[in-house]
């Protein structure tokens, strides 16, 4: 950000001065996205949506704890619904039409989140699952001695 400078206009007597505040301020680009990716994020205990551009620039995000779902109800496929609908809420300007749909986990939010982004009008392009699969796990444990 750039300096600040303050101009003061007027005399030095008291209440016969302006104040105007000179300087740079800071620019909001505001883009036109038509086609991005949302990466739904599922747990057994949360569920996180962020939307990003194609190169994987965050442009928005919510959660289910943002909203002010507590404890058990921040897993539900309402909830999910409800991310959903305040994500897009929030990116109602950007004009976005296409996107592609990244969902990781196991929890109960995956499908009605992907559900909930169709019917707000939003054209899925793909939906691709990301979700970490052990290809042989950790080393089990040795076996007990009695």
């Amino acid at each position: 950000m750039g300096k600040r400078r303050i101009i003061t206009i007027g005399s030095k007597e008291k209440g016969s001065s302006k104040t105007l505040k000179v300087g740079a301020s800071k620019k909001i680009k505001r883009k036109n996205i038509v086609k991005g990716q949302v990466h739904i994020k599922s747990t057994y205990n949360n569920t996180i949506v962020t939307l990003t551009d194609l190169n994987g620039n965050v442009i928005a995000w919510s959660s289910a704890g943002l909203l002010g779902f507590k404890g058990a109800k921040k897993a539900t496929p309402y909830a999910a619904t409800t991310i959903i609908g305040s994500l897009l809420e929030k990116t109602k300007k950007i004009g976005l039409k296409e996107v592609e749909v990244y969902v990781k986990g196991i929890g109960s939010g995956r499908e009605s989140a992907v559900r909930a982004i169709a019917a707000n009008g939003i054209n899925i392009i793909s939906i691709t699952d990301t979700t970490p699969i052990p290809h042989n796990g950790c080393r089990p444990p040795k076996p007990r001695r009695v």
